[in-house]
């Protein structure tokens, strides 16, 4: 059989879209547990030591991020960006909305990436490629069947 007879094309679109479906759950699953890990070391629970000290240094650190932020509101943005990171890291893993939790988590990473750059410089969040993060949740987000 020749190469290109329509044939051919059909298998070869058949792996490409199989290779797509499995590269939306990887980038789904990977930046799902990236949230909930972060919420675990939150509370203490990557190293045993569940407590609220973790919560309290998150909030420290939330008001070191968001310098530019009045002091007053820290703690709602470190509970806001909890609650948002389980929402979404849920939803992503169990592919509950995906088009929107994606959506979700690409509007929260690109805020939580220029905060960053704002207080501590460019170079934090591109280390932790968090903008990478961002831009990926972005392309899943444009890629996920409407629900």
């Amino acid at each position: 059989m020749k190469t290109g007879t329509a044939p051919d094309q059909g298998a070869a679109q058949h792996r490409l879209l199989a290779l797509e479906q499995a590269a939306m759950v990887y980038a789904r699953l990977a930046i799902g547990t990236a949230f909930l890990s972060a919420v675990a070391g939150r509370f203490g629970i990557w190293d045993r030591s569940i407590d609220w000290a973790h919560f309290e240094r998150f909030i420290r650190r939330t008001g070191e991020v968001n310098s530019f932020m009045p002091a007053f509101t820290i703690p709602f943005l470190a509970w806001s960006a909890t609650a948002a990171e389980i929402s979404f890291g849920v939803a992503l893993i169990v592919g509950f909305r995906v088009r929107r939790a994606a959506l979700g988590s690409a509007v929260l990473l690109a805020l939580f990436a220029t905060a960053m750059a704002i207080s501590t410089g460019i170079k934090p969040p591109l280390d932790y490629s968090v903008f990478s993060a961002s831009a990926g949740a972005l392309l899943l987000a444009l890629r996920a069947p409407r629900s």
